[in-house]
């Protein structure tokens, strides 16, 4: 009976901390996981939770490797992408601390030979995305396979002019973690990945975090695709519970077919680093304290929304995002071959952490791992479940989620079909309703083509999205699946149209939602 009622007398979070049932809305994390996994086509994956300071689960779904059979593990080693920018900044700060670099330096005191114009830009504004550098990762001659001097780097963008001013606005560009790479080595006198490995990963321990001129030193099994299996764990103690590197995967004409092998120089200070899902955890906890980053001021700072010359803030700095959950702040990366995801609720109620690692280009990862959070705190996830809806944070308020969303359709050319205000629909009523936004629109040149199949289908056409705020201040959009409409009403023969409707719905919810 005591302890029943110390349990009671804990926090919600603190209550379910320990609690061997994890499951979100009846669904269990595996069955998450799986499903997740089949919709979207992605051949592994692998999960690690913190719940600081322990790690009580690391899984692998899957396989690495298709053709070889390789299973996805705790060890396997995954591009982390854009999530490299997290090490970036926290080696900028490590700089800092050391006297070498100063936040506020013009990139031009410790990188020659750039233009004019990006001479004066300064290490603050290239850490918060803030510069209006061209990113010469989306030019049209960049080739994440090919092995790039800086050089080469910047002449994919030398005639290209800035996207405004600087400290203006923020917009995500690899050209400002390329450069920020450049200058820990001018400031340290070190490669990029030595210093990285020195004061990150060596300093932490972590055995399955690197660079790909690393990988020759891992002991990797040359298991082939022809029936060969592992066999050298039977002689040799490294060979158990191997470190692999994954394959990456990509869908082309309709088939899941292996993605080239990113170039480490490709990619450089914004998308180099190889990681286990696992490892990730560990340097996340490092991050915490003072382990990686001494001065809390300093730590503080990695974690601040941008402050722009106007006065107005970004939710977002180095590459993390800060939705409006308090304490919540996540980070994505996405390369050719792999997307990962990072989510760390730093509230001391809560210190849960998501990491989930996917050898499959371009998976929005965010909605699996906030229902994975909301299995071991139900107030982590989303606050409908995936019966009703599916759900994604907003980092802005209701009506400029809305005008974000509507002037992202209109500029495709999609038709709006109206803006409904429940919030002030009910005061006109005398009744109360927090901000409660529903947006209509849709494409009739395809939308008709779903109503050719079955005609009531209309009842759900236009396409609509709901923002709506909780009573915790977070902002939140809902929407019905596309394909779970088809499903619902029998359609069987679009599945082009409907999967081009719900990865464009998709997108414009991820574009309308975030700060980049």
């Amino acid at each position: 009976m005591l302890g029943t009622s110390i349990v009671l007398g804990q926090p919600a979070a603190l209550a379910e901390r320990g609690n061997p049932r994890v499951e979100f809305n009846g669904q269990t994390i595996d069955a998450m996981v799986a499903d997740f996994m089949e919709e979207q086509r992605i051949p592994g994956m692998t999960l690690a939770i913190v719940q600081a300071p322990y790690i009580p689960r690391v899984v692998g779904y899957g396989v690495s490797n298709v053709e070889k059979g390789l299973l996805a593990s705790p060890n396997t080693l995954w591009n982390v992408g854009q999530m490299t920018q997290a090490y970036t900044a926290v080696a900028i700060m490590q700089l800092v601390e050391a006297g070498k670099l100063g936040i506020d330096d013009p990139i031009g005191t410790h990188v020659a030979g750039l233009p004019s114009e990006w001479q004066a830009i300064t290490v603050r504004q290239l850490m918060a995305h803030a510069s209006g550098l061209p990113d010469y990762s989306q030019q049209a001659g960049f080739d994440a396979s090919r092995a790039y001097a800086p050089a080469a780097v910047m002449a994919l963008i030398a005639e290209a002019p800035l996207a405004f001013r600087p400290g203006t606005a923020v917009a995500n560009s690899a050209t400002d973690f390329y450069l920020l790479g450049l200058a820990v080595e001018a400031a340290s006198g070190m490669s990029y990945e030595a210093f990285v490995t020195e004061n990150q990963i060596k300093r932490l321990g972590l055995k399955n975090t690197m660079f790909a001129s690393d990988l020759p030193q891992v002991k990797q099994e040359a298991v082939e695709a022809n029936g060969f299996k592992h066999k050298e764990f039977l002689r040799e103690r490294d060979y158990i519970d191997p470190t692999e590197m994954a394959t990456g995967y990509a869908v082309q004409s309709g088939r899941l077919t292996p993605a080239k092998q990113n170039a480490q120089s490709a990619f450089f200070a914004n998308g180099a680093v190889l990681a286990s899902a696992e490892d990730i955890s560990l340097w996340d906890m490092g991050l915490a304290g003072e382990l990686l980053v001494s001065k809390k001021e300093n730590r503080d700072f990695l974690y601040a929304p941008v402050k722009l010359a106007d006065g107005a803030t970004a939710p977002a700095h180095c590459g993390w995002r800060f939705p409006g959950h308090r304490g919540l702040m996540d980070i994505q990366g996405n390369v050719p071959g792999f997307s990962c995801y990072l989510s760390r609720f730093t509230d001391k109620s809560e210190l849960l952490c998501v990491t989930l690692c996917a050898n499959k280009e371009g998976v929005d990862l965010s909605g699996l791992a906030r229902r994975i959070a909301g299995a071991f705190i139900r107030t982590l996830g989303p606050p409908v479940g995936p019966q009703a809806m599916a759900c994604r944070e907003s980092c802005y308020s209701v009506a400029e989620t809305v005008d974000r969303l509507e002037a992202l359709v209109k500029s495709k050319g999609i038709d709006v079909a109206a803006r409904v205000d429940h919030a002030a629909a009910a005061k006109k009523k005398g009744l109360e309703l927090p901000p409660t936004e529903v947006l209509i629109f849709g494409n009739p040149a395809v939308g008709t083509q779903l109503m050719q199949s079955r005609r009531s289908v209309a009842l759900d056409l236009p396409l609509r999205v709901v923002v709506w705020e909780e009573a915790d201040g977070t902002v939140w959009t809902g929407y019905h699946d596309v394909a779970g409409l088809a499903a619902q009403h029998g359609i069987g023969d679009r599945d082009e149209v409907v999967a081009a409707m719900q990865a464009g719905l998709e997108a414009l919810l991820r574009q309308a939602t975030a700060p980049y």
